[in-house]
């Protein structure tokens, strides 16, 4: 079973992003911002990462770019599934290294075939 942390600082896009996880039978672990989301992919190491971008004390891209700044951790796939939808915000994700960028409101089975799709290339499912 894949372990994927939910990193996004509505509750309720939070909680239901995370049940939708669990039905599907993924282990879920969550955070409400990018210091908190760091901190837990220290302790967990999940097998990936999907994150909000506008959060409180630390965003998405400051996330993504603390990863890559650890060789333990500069691996970890991470998907952005935020409501910024501007094609500048979409290319600097992927530039960064994101796997995917998933603009919200989406269905999401969008974000079920990126997850998917993902951990399938990694070899994780």
């Amino acid at each position: 079973m894949a372990t994927i942390l939910v990193v996004e600082d509505n509750r309720t896009i939070l909680e239901n992003t995370a049940e939708l996880l669990e039905m599907e039978g993924y282990s879920v672990i969550t955070a409400t911002n990018g210091k908190e989301g760091y901190a837990k992919v220290l302790k967990f190491l999940p097998d990936l990462i999907v994150c909000d971008i506008w959060m409180p004390e630390m965003d998405g891209f400051e996330l993504l770019k603390s990863l890559g700044t650890h060789a333990d951790l500069k691996n970890i796939p991470l998907i952005f599934f935020s409501a910024r939808s501007e094609k500048k915000d979409i290319k600097k994700g992927i530039d960064m290294g994101a796997y995917d960028f998933i603009v919200k409101p989406s269905d999401l089975s969008d974000l079920l075939v990126s997850i998917k799709n993902c951990l399938l290339s990694r070899k994780l499912i």
